[in-house]
């Protein structure tokens, strides 16, 4: 939905930032704005595999039950949870109790540590997909892109379960690599300033 809608303060905002009580606060100081901490990274692409197949608010809704149950997202911890975790985790009310998603974040958090040894950082790995802003569709007007498809298929490629395309095109506008806030909304050009101060982190060099 690329439509705007006015927000309490009288300025515009993104259509969807109206449809929840939390989504205007998450739009204004959160979303699309670029990250370069590895932790929030990697807290978001694994809060994006659990939305698949649900809402975004629902997520939301849950995020400091998914930090507490998932020792804060630190993929160095994630990495050491075995079978007895995953049982536990099944039994947290608090989240969402998805086998697979949650064998998939143990799974993905060991992928992650394997990746900052080859290429650094999970942020340099990540913002290595960003798109040219040549290449830039239309705000809000796809799902996927050239550049979601191929960090799928770079995640995959190492391992990683649950990230999709279309998750990773999420993923993506959610951190800053793609400023797809509507044209209008007050935080697009907000966010485009935060790119232009924002240093995107390097790969390592290749051994």
């Amino acid at each position: 939905m690329s439509s705007l809608f006015t927000a309490p303060d009288g300025l515009p905002r993104c259509g969807w930032s109206a449809s929840a009580p939390d989504f205007l606060r998450y739009h204004d100081e959160e979303w699309g704005y670029p990250v370069g901490d590895d932790i929030r990274l990697f807290e978001k692409v694994c809060l994006e595999s659990f939305q698949s197949g649900l809402s975004w608010r629902t997520i939301l809704d849950k995020r400091e039950n998914f930090r507490a149950a998932f020792a804060g997202f630190d993929y160095n911890e994630v990495a050491k949870f075995g079978a007895a975790d995953v049982e536990r985790l099944l039994q947290d009310k608090g989240i969402i109790r998805h086998r697979g998603k949650i064998e998939a974040v143990i799974n993905n958090a060991a992928c992650a540590r394997e990746l900052v040894a080859e290429t650094g950082s999970l942020a340099a790995f990540f913002w290595s997909f960003e798109p040219k802003p040549e290449d830039l569709p239309e705000p809000q007007t796809t799902s996927t892109s050239p550049e979601s498809v191929a960090l799928s298929k770079a995640l995959k490629k190492r391992g990683w379960k649950f990230v999709g395309p279309t998750t990773a095109f999420a993923f993506m506008q959610a951190m800053g690599l793609i400023n797809d806030h509507a044209r209008g909304c007050i935080c697009r050009e907000k966010a485009a300033t935060a790119r232009e101060a924002f240093a995107v982190p390097q790969m390592k060099p290749a051994a």
